[in-house]
This record gives C-alpha cells, structure tokens and sequence, in this order.
C-alpha cells in the first residue's frame, strides 16, 4: 500500500511516500480502506516540531520525539471502506462505509483500527470527502460545549470561526439555541452566516472586545488576548481555548477555584456516544461539511503548503 510518513522536522518537503505490505488485522481488529482524509493545522504544528509551532513547548516537543518523530504517520480523520474484518469483530462488516478520528495516523491507503476504536457508520447523505470534513472539528466543538454547560439563549463568540473547528462549533451553538457571534475575516462573512451566525465581526477592521459581553467566547485558534476578554466576558462566563499555552493553562487552575469566570482549555477526549451523535446530525442535514480544497494523494505536499498560511476556511481534505 502507498502512504505517507515524515522521519524529520521541516517543511512540507519531508513528507515521503513509501510501499508497504497492508496491515493485517488481530482477532478484534478491521481494515480499512481510506478514501479521505483531512489536512488539519494540527498535522503543521506537528511536522514543523518547532518551539513556535508546538503548544506546551517543550512538553509536547518531548511527547511527539526531540529529535525525530516518535509516530512518522500524520492525519486524524478518514473514511472509507471495511474490506476485512478479525475473527472476534461484532461491531462491523465487510463493506460497511465508515469515518471516524484516530491518532496514529491517516494518510495511507489501509488502516487496520480495534473495533472500539472512535469510527462509526457513516451516513448515507455524506460522500467520503464530506465525511471526513466533519468529525474532528464537531467532536472538539462538542467538547468544550459541554464543559461550557452551553444553553438557549447564550450569547457565544467564536473566534476563528472559518476554520474547521470554527465552521462545526457555529453550527452546534445554534443547536444548542444559543445567540452566535463569528469573528473571521470579512471574506468569510458569507460563509459563516449561512452557517448560522446571527453576528459577524471582521477582527481586520473592527476592535472584538468592545461592546458586547458573552457567555462563553470560543477562542478556537489561541489568539484572544485573556485580558481584555475578561472585559466582554459576563462574570459568569468562561472562556474555551483548544489552543493554548501555560499562562493559559496556570489561568484555568487560578480561575477555577477563585474566580466566577472560567478558562477551561485541553485537548478533547474521545467519546463514542459524541460521535454517534454527530452522525445523526450529519445523517439529519444539521451539520454541513465546509470544505476548501480537495487535493490528490499526490498533491500532501502541496496541501501542507496551503493550510500552513493559515487561511483556510473548514477543511483541507486529501482524496486517497
């Protein structure tokens, strides 16, 4: 099978492919056949490997490896096609059409994952391409929605709202009833409020933290100053960051034993019921993929090369 690995730090230029023998399958195992996967900003960050890429550094530097890559595989979501199956699976079949997230890596023609793994059915409405747009975005949004005790009548902001868990997390605040206030740029205006947002701010030409004051601000690229998000923050609200440093992460232990407002950050866990859920709501049209480009297999490099600008708007994805 043909995949992808990076066995150094650098740019887009260190990705490789390579032939290898497809994987085989143990007792409570299936094989996929992936027919897509995505290009997320994680993927940069982790091929960079730099002190300026890296959250957490030099913790998340050791985790990944520091000289060279502990994991050689990238990509968190895929789709695709069961082709063979462990003695011991109950869960699945030969030729069920399935999507899910794994961090061991996607960017490969054949992934052999445990049948508890986080990978569910994939609806009927969704093409592989759409699938795989939808679940890491919507399962991190999911997340820091619960932590955030989301309810109607809330008034979010979410910044980075374009992007991939952005797009997801505007579609799920409305869900929930809530009021949605998107910050992206004034290119994206469009997009978001098909989305659903009842507010748009373009952070290029407007000062985000003026007026208004929100429940929970959604800061899902890490950029908000926490200073001046207290000051349109409610003194019950909480601030979410799936992107985050130590001062961030010192504020979410201070704030959570002697201040009403919350900082709540961290890396979302996996959660089989969350995912099922976000089927049926893919399955139910009531969340939508947003898709920027779709690459070839051949194309990674170049793909890597555009998500590293920066401006993406939901997902890069790879059709395998």
């Amino acid at each position: 099978m043909k995949k992808v690995v990076y066995n150094k730090y650098g740019s887009s230029e260190v990705l490789t492919f390579i032939e290898e023998e497809k994987p085989s399958v143990d007792d409570k195992e299936v094989l996929v056949r992936i027919y897509a996967t995505t290009v997320a900003s994680g993927d940069i960050r982790q091929r960079i490997g730099s002190r300026h890429s890296l959250p957490l550094w030099p913790l998340s530097k050791l985790a990944i490896g520091m000289t060279k890559p502990r994991n050689p595989n990238l990509g968190f979501d895929f789709s695709g096609r069961i082709e063979e199956v462990g003695p011991g699976v109950s869960k699945f079949k030969v030729g069920d059409d399935v999507f899910g997230i794994t961090g061991k890596g996607t960017n490969m023609e054949y992934r052999s994952i445990h049948e508890d793994g986080l990978f569910t059915l994939k609806p009927d409405n969704m093409t592989y391409v759409e699938a795989t747009s939808i679940p890491f975005g919507a399962h991190t949004a999911h997340y820091f929605f619960d932590k955030a005790d989301i309810k109607q009548g809330d008034r979010v902001l979410i910044n980075g709202a374009s992007g991939a868990v952005g797009t997801q997390a505007i579609q799920l605040a409305k869900q929930y009833g809530a009021h949605v206030t998107a910050v992206c740029s004034g290119k994206n205006h469009s997009i978001v409020k098909a989305l659903g947002a009842d507010e748009v701010i373009d952070y290029k030409k407007e000062n985000i933290y003026e007026n208004k004051q929100y429940d929970i601000i959604f800061d899902t690229v890490g950029k908000m100053s926490y200073r001046k998000s207290n000051a349109i923050l409610k003194k019950s609200g909480k601030l979410l960051l799936p992107v985050f440093g130590f001062r961030m992460l010192a504020m979410m232990l201070i704030t959570s034993i002697t201040k009403r407002r919350k900082v709540i950050c961290g890396v979302a866990s996996e959660s089989q019921e969350v995912l099922d859920d976000i089927r049926d709501k893919m399955a139910m049209g009531i969340l939508k993929p947003v898709i920027d480009h779709v690459y070839t297999f051949d194309e990674i490099r170049v793909a890597h090369d555009y998500v590293e600008k920066g401006h993406k708007i939901g997902n890069v994805v790879i059709k395998i």
